[in-house]
């Protein structure tokens, strides 16, 4: 079962909220992760790759700053086998693919624009989320 933590899911979305009007106000780029990290591994090293450098660096860094605020790190469990991890992440990335952006990109920049083509996408996001947690739970049952 999932935990309910509101104080944490607020100062996260607030944290992501800020850190894509910050984006996009000083660069006037989104901030959808696929397309951040994408950039980055073009390996081209320009003035482009040092923000999506230190934007990813951020990411990867910020249980060291929940650290020092609170003394501990964060709890992670993970109740997938490393083979259905692996096929998620795949298919995480084929989706990415074919929808032309991830979930940061259309679901926090693009449906705060009224972008009608992220809205779609969201929605698209959403479902399948809601169907794959049903079928993986009460129909499968892993």
């Amino acid at each position: 079962m999932t935990e309910f933590t509101p104080l944490q899911s607020l100062s996260g979305g607030i944290l992501i909220g800020f850190a894509a009007v910050a984006l996009m106000a000083t660069l006037g780029r989104i901030a959808g992760i696929s397309g951040v990290v994408n950039g980055l591994l073009t390996l081209r090293l320009n003035q482009d790759w040092a923000w999506r450098a230190a934007f990813v660096a951020g990411m990867v860094l910020s249980p060291l700053v929940f650290l020092g605020l609170t003394g501990h790190l964060p709890d992670i469990s993970i109740p997938s086998s490393p083979a259905l991890l692996i096929a998620g992440g795949f298919l995480i990335g084929a989706g990415v693919t074919f929808g032309s952006g991830c979930t940061s990109g259309h679901g926090v920049c693009g449906m705060s624009r009224l972008s009608i083509r992220s809205i779609a996408a969201t929605l698209t996001f959403m479902a399948t989320a809601g169907g794959t947690v049903f079928l993986i739970r009460h129909v499968i049952g892993v």
